[in-house]
């Protein structure tokens, strides 16, 4: 079996992305609106959906996903929250922020790209498991045996991407000294009081090298209406790799996972723990939400740096396939959406020469990247299980300041190449 189906489309160039999910569908859509034919390769055999919770948008990812041919303003992405607040241990307001954004739901924005996506071109199933480049094009080869060629391939698979394994083999994830701790509680499980508080802003509760924080996202039902929404939280902890983090990710059975764990395989000891330390240490209404909340599930922060975009003069890494920044820019998918653009025009304005198209792109992309890891690990230094430095430390305080840390976290400033 093949999946290649050039000899019909010798005549435009095609692009293999691999990986379906978010940056392999923006750069899908943007390609194909550039003339391009594409095919996306999907690990996964069933429906992507329900991953993660919460995505804070950007102005460039509404440009986006405009040029995705998705009408932003009508299309009800996500939650519109007025500003931003800081809630002390005791629950008192403590400081207060004007910043209107829209909060989203992983879920509702893959359905938006996938729904523009045209019929035939996703393929699910298709484990990928070398690539290898000739001199007019670039060939995947799969774990069934089936193999497809195009004009470039594009590595849009994520943080433990085969892709760029194949070519930069040392590069790889690193874990950073703490976690994240997320959930998901409807709106109306939570007390009026805390209702008022908490879910029509982005909001924060800051124990001592800790941080929470929390915003509105659409309903199970994609709702949006005051009443039906959810609420989603991240909570950040210190956790050493050799000691809290292997206890944390130590399942029922007794069994211990390297950085991840399935949420119902968490041990219920564990939730009562972070439950009990909700109480002690988090504002009354965020502890709130924390104990209303069915399964929280965690998430071990890692950084990942890859040294080149493109690869092999045929392959493009776009995504957490090339950067993976801490979570408190809130630029994962803005970033991969970016990537995703930046390679399109890159492709579009020189279709004959690939090679000189990917240069281009790298070129562009590769000090972003740094640039928001860089960030990235500023913003998230105190909380880390061992500050080691004077400097680092000096940074650590700077940063979990109640007005440093509404203006900073998940926003675009501060982020220069």
């Amino acid at each position: 079996m093949s999946h290649d189906s050039s000899s019909a489309r010798n005549r435009r160039p095609h692009a293999l992305v691999v990986g379906g999910s978010m940056g392999g569908l923006f750069a899908a859509l943007l390609l194909l609106r550039r003339g391009w034919t594409v095919d996306v390769y999907e690990r996964i055999s069933s429906e992507l959906g329900g991953r993660g919770a919460g995505i804070v948008t950007h102005a460039e990812l509404f440009d986006i996903l405009d040029a995705c041919g998705i009408d932003s303003e009508s299309a009800k992405i996500g939650v519109s929250v007025a500003g931003r607040r800081v809630f002390s241990g005791e629950g008192d307001l403590i400081g207060e922020q004007a910043l209107p954004q829209v909060l989203t739901s992983w879920g509702r924005l893959y359905a938006l790209l996938k729904e523009q996506l045209p019929e035939g071109i996703y393929h699910h199933g298709c484990n990928i498991e070398n690539v290898t480049t000739t001199e007019d094009g670039v060939v995947a080869h799969f774990a069934d045996g089936s193999r497809a060629e195009g004009d470039v391939l594009i590595g849009a698979d994520g943080i433990f991407s085969t892709v760029r394994a194949k070519f930069l083999p040392d590069v790889a994830p690193t874990y950073v000294g703490y976690v994240a701790w997320r959930g998901l509680v409807d709106e109306s499980d939570l007390t009026p009081a805390t209702r008022a508080a908490l879910c029509d802003h982005f909001a924060f509760s800051l124990p001592p090298g800790e941080q929470m924080l929390g915003y509105p996202v659409a309903g199970a039902d994609e709702s949006i209406e005051a009443g039906k929404r959810r609420f989603n939280f991240v909570w950040y902890r210190p956790a050493g790799q050799d000691g809290a983090l292997r206890e944390l990710l130590t399942d029922v059975d007794g069994v211990e996972h390297a950085l991840s764990i399935p949420p119902h395989r968490i041990r219920p000891v564990v939730i009562d723990d972070l439950r009990r330390a909700a109480v002690d240490l988090l504002a009354p209404q965020f502890a709130e939400v924390v104990l209303r909340t069915q399964q929280p599930f965690i998430q071990a922060i890692q950084d990942l740096e890859t040294p080149a975009m493109a690869l092999a003069g045929r392959i493009a890494l776009i995504g957490d396939a090339a950067f993976v920044a801490r979570p408190h820019v809130g630029m994962g998918v803005t970033k991969a959406a970016g990537d995703a653009l930046a390679l399109a025009d890159a492709l579009a304005s020189s279709p004959d020469d690939i090679p000189k198209a990917l240069a281009r792109f790298d070129a562009a992309r590769l000090p972003f990247g740094r640039a928001v890891i860089r960030r990235a690990r500023h913003l998230g230094a105190y909380m880390q299980a061992q500050i080691a430095t004077d400097e680092e430390r000096a940074m650590a305080e700077k940063h979990r300041q109640p007005e440093a840390v509404m203006s900073e976290t998940a926003v675009a400033t501060g982020i220069a190449a």
